[in-house]
């Protein structure tokens, strides 16, 4: 009972009411009937302190009028309804007079409702959610609600209040976002630390294409740099050809005619050679001998063993010679007949290092077909040898253009790089043997070399009509490969990658590299470093969409490296959300697609959402988890949650930080927390780790 009151009634002067989910305690105040005593508070407080484990917070209220919140932050009773949102409990007290000190003031408490229990009646009719207790009643409130005790006592100064410690339930949505222990390789802020390292991996590659028997031949020599400060006793490599052997397990995994199937493809590397040795580590050392090794096959996973560990700082040559066919497969490269001619997109073509990093090791996910890539930036010196008649689009800059260009094409090719508007390099009607060098031996060899790049692709065909342009005042080419049959749809492609270098780059991070191609052949839309395979011939609007998501892709994860094959929304769904605002800005109207609330609703409803972290490998539906969901989560954050402004920043910064390197989710959701001085763990785990749907109501 509540004791000390000035008359006693079976109806006790305390009421709650509820608020959805939410109540409010009152004791109320009526100085002749219901006023209460210091011992009637420090009653309650007693029973409220034995209801959080015994651990009563004393402490008297500096203020009158005041709620404390999370973050050491307080209002005014005005604003309770903001308290009510809090989860936790919280207390709102005024203290006693100096005139009247044993007579308290009303006492308000918020607290999490629970089933009415028999001791609580309705009395209220105005309003049902009042409730009133009865005197056994009191211990139970003790066990729901926090009251912080008062001690009436002579006006003094004001001891500082104790603040509620952070709330850790894990049940509630707002809980902070668990993320791995920041560390000086990756920082609380989302910085890479002083100790971040990363490999670095150098190729020199010779290929020949044999077009009669549909095949490549090849070699390489690749330098594995060790920055890491562990010893390594072997390497993994990708052999992301193997994907079209006949028992794959992609092969196996996907339909034959799907998207990312094999077409009944038999192909796959057959390796030749396969050697190592140790090089040196200072300026005049001795390099090691090369010694053959066996390669341990695992899928379209190679493991070397050493024959000496590679210590930390020291380099490793890797000799490697193989040979694979084209078949009938359209998985991300290709032969396409079309026109009378056959137009090779070759990509995956030659063996890679798997990444070894700091916190996985090495990643030796398979590759299936659907889930994409995750590698290690470093140079390419690259030789193709062609037949002669032949036009190569490739990543990186052609070296030698007078041994396989004529003085027409070279002078043209000056001259885009300085135009606002296409120039043809060859037209359609120049195709043929009077456009090409001769040449001894009926070939010609190509060679492009790349820097800061984690991957090379390239395209050849004898019937390419080529134009191009300059972007970002002439320091980028812009130019499209494409056969006669694309002509009328084609010839504005290469305006379309102009535009998405310029708009990407005023957005995020200038481009860095100094061109930028298009291919169209039988891939319908895949991105490699400075050049990207788009199949649409017959429809404008869908060039450009396609055209504009691939070479948005420069940014993720061509600059800012992702882990691809397990974080898919940290390249697709960036690049959808960016595709908006670069079709906004082409069109002047939204796109009805990527990034469209029409598509996410559509998903949420369907009954098989799953969450946008979800590995690329483990859903059937890729287009709605890594990016439609997260590109229009990403909308969001901009448009409705943050200033604009402000996430452009976060986003730049992000861009800024990363660009080159290896970042994780942790390093993104830390990173634009960082910039926009806001804990959204609560975006983050509804919209990325869960699937979570809004589910409110007002009572």
């Amino acid at each position: 009972s509540a004791a000390g009151t000035a008359q006693d009634s079976d109806q006790e002067p305390v009421r709650i009411e509820r608020r959805g989910s939410v109540g409010i305690l009152t004791i109320d105040r009526e100085p002749r009937r219901n006023a209460l005593s210091r011992k009637t508070l420090l009653e309650l407080g007693r029973l409220g302190a034995e209801g959080n484990g015994g651990k009563q917070q004393g402490g008297e209220q500096a203020n009158a009028h005041r709620v404390w919140l999370p973050g050491n932050r307080s209002q005014g009773v005005s604003n309770v309804q903001d308290a009510w949102a809090a989860p936790r409990f919280h207390s709102i007290v005024q203290r006693p007079s100096a005139s009247a000190p044993e007579r308290l003031s009303p006492v308000y408490c918020l607290c999490r409702m629970v089933p009415v229990p028999p001791h609580i009646t309705k009395t209220s009719r105005r309003n049902p959610n009042v409730f009133h207790t009865r005197r056994s009643l009191l211990p139970t409130l003790g066990l729901l609600v926090f009251i912080v005790p008062l001690t009436a006592q002579a006006p003094q100064r004001p001891s500082a209040p104790r603040i509620p410690a952070p709330f850790t339930d894990e049940a509630s949505p707002f809980h902070r976002l668990a993320l791995p222990t920041a560390t000086n390789i990756r920082t609380g802020s989302g910085k890479p630390g002083k100790a971040y390292w990363q490999q670095r991996t150098d190729y020199v590659i010779s290929a020949t294409l044999d077009t009669v028997a549909k095949a490549l031949t090849g070699d390489e020599k690749i330098v594995y740099t060790n920055n890491s400060p562990d010893t390594l006793r072997y390497v993994w490599l990708q052999l992301d050809q193997d994907l079209f052997r006949q028992d794959s397990r992609g092969a196996l995994i996907f339909d034959q005619s799907a998207r990312f199937g094999t077409a009944g493809a038999n192909g796959g590397f057959g390796l030749t050679r396969v050697a190592v040795r140790l090089m040196p580590t200072a300026p005049r050392g001795t390099a090691g001998s090369f010694a053959p090794v066996t390669p341990e096959l695992n899928g379209t996973m190679m493991r070397l063993d050493l024959p000496r560990p590679l210590p930390p700082g020291a380099k490793l040559q890797i000799d490697v010679a193989w040979r694979f066919p084209f078949g009938p497969n359209a998985n991300r490269m290709g032969v396409e007949s079309v026109d009378g001619n056959d137009v090779y997109e070759v990509a995956q073509w030659y063996p890679r290092m798997a990444v070894y990093d700091d916190v996985r090791g090495w990643n030796t996910e398979q590759y299936y077909g659907q889930g994409e890539f995750y590698l290690e930036y470093g140079s390419f010196d690259v030789h193709l040898t062609v037949p002669t008649d032949m036009l190569v689009g490739a990543t990186g800059v052609l070296t030698d253009p007078g041994s396989v260009l004529t003085p027409v094409q070279r002078q043209r090719l000056a001259a885009a790089r300085r135009s606002s508007t296409t120039v043809i390099i060859r037209g359609k009607d120049e195709i043929g043997p009077a456009s090409r060098p001769s040449a001894v031996g009926g070939t010609l060899t190509w060679h492009f070399t790349a820097d800061s790049v984690r991957d090379f692709a390239w395209a050849a065909a004898r019937h390419f009509i080529w134009d191009a342009v300059g972007a970002d005042s002439g320091r980028v080419l812009a130019q499209s490969f494409y056969p006669p049959s694309a002509d009328s749809t084609w010839r504005r492609s290469s305006e379309y990658v102009k535009h998405a270098v310029e708009f990407y780059g005023a957005r995020w991070l200038r481009f860095p590299y100094p061109t930028m191609t298009n291919i169209n052949g039988i891939e319908g839309g895949m991105e490699y470093p400075m050049i990207v395979f788009c199949h649409n011939r017959t429809d404008p609007v869908g060039l450009f969409s396609v055209t504009d998501h691939e070479v948005g892709h420069s940014w993720w994860p061509m600059i800012v490296g992702s882990n691809e094959r397990l974080y898919p929304w940290m390249d697709e769904g960036f690049n959808t959300y960016q595709n908006y605002y670069s079709w906004l800005d082409f069109y002047g109207t939204p796109p009805t697609s990527r990034g469209s609330v029409e598509t996410v609703v559509a998903f949420e409803l369907s009954g098989g959402e799953q969450p946008a972290l979800t590995p690329a490998d483990r859903t059937a539906g890729l287009g709605m988890v890594a990016y439609r969901k997260p590109g229009f989560g990403m909308r969001l954050l901009r448009d409705q949650i943050l200033p604009p402004g402000r996430f452009d920043g976060a986003m730049r910064e992000y861009a800024r930080r990363w660009a080159f390197k290896h970042p994780t989710p942790a390093d993104y959701f830390r990173t634009i927390e960082d910039y926009a001085g806001e804990d959204l763990s609560w975006f983050w785990q509804g919209w990325f780790y869960t699937t979570g749907t809004l589910d409110q109501a007002v009572d």
